[in-house]
């Protein structure tokens, strides 16, 4: 049977949060995290979740992550009534060990016609320090995205000095010459969905590259997409240059990430 998570879970190293438990995530911001949607208790790239994990643990802490330790957290936490969860992994580390606070909310649905997932980003000039770790501390990128909102778009799309695009504020951005997918070379957090979809775009016939994306190159491109844990969407909008919705492309990278194996947790 498919249940979801009705309310939050919370664990630390496997074991209900208390408040006392809860004193250090919520008043120190180093650390790290990693974010997954759960299908009928599998998630997709679950390879790529703890290599991520391990090695910002190793970065910041100086230390490894068990996988297995973390894989038996999440399908602890998950227990045998939720099998639909948005699952959130967080390492923190308090007494100079690693410690695991996992969460789990109701999973997130795109809707189910491009058109409806359809973004208006607008650009701002700020790049997420430490880029390529999926880190903590992201009031910047949260702002920036709350204003461009609050201005009738949808994300804010992160750039740096002359207008160099690096990656929206929750997801990775590919554009699209006619020819090849391009992804952004500026420095940037490499999102699992990116990791599984991007290597198989080629065998759908979709050659890419990753190469220098700045604002004023935005008119050279017949397209774009955004990816993050809760799929692929198309992009409509940057600042004032306009997209269509190119159907046979989305379709070819939709069909790819759909095709994308799901795994035991």
């Amino acid at each position: 049977m498919t249940t979801t998570a009705p309310v939050w879970r919370i664990e630390i190293d496997g074991r209900p949060a208390t408040a006392e438990g809860l004193l250090h995530p919520a008043l120190v911001q180093t650390g790290h995290f990693t974010a997954m949607q759960i299908r009928g208790g599998r998630v997709r790239g679950i390879g790529h979740h703890l290599a991520r994990l391990d090695a910002a643990t190793r970065e910041l802490f100086g230390q490894e992550l068990d996988g297995e330790r973390v894989r038996g957290l999440v399908r602890q936490i998950l227990r045998d009534d939720i099998t639909e969860a948005s699952v959130r992994v967080h390492v923190h580390a308090p007494d100079g060990a690693p410690s695991l606070m996992v969460t789990v909310r109701p999973p997130t649905e795109l809707p189910a016609t491009m058109a409806e997932r359809a973004q208006a980003l607008r650009s701002v000039p700020y790049q997420r320090p430490f880029a390529h770790i999926k880190h903590l501390g992201g009031f910047a990128q949260a702002r920036h995205a709350d204003l461009a909102r609050r201005a009738g778009f949808d994300d804010a799309l992160l750039t740096g000095p002359d207008g160099e695009i690096s990656e929206g504020s929750v997801t990775n951005i590919a554009f699209f010459d006619g020819t090849e997918v391009v992804w952004p070379s500026a420095p940037h957090l490499s999102g699992i969905t990116m990791r599984l979809v991007e290597p198989r775009l080629p065998a759908a016939g979709l050659p890419t590259r990753h190469a220098r994306v700045a604002l004023a190159d935005l008119p050279s491109y017949e397209a774009a997409f955004v990816t993050n844990a809760w799929g692929v969407s198309p992009v409509r909008r940057i600042d004032d240059t306009e997209y269509g919705i190119d159907e046979k492309l989305m379709a070819q990278v939709a069909g790819v990430y759909e095709d994308v194996p799901w795994d035991t947790i």
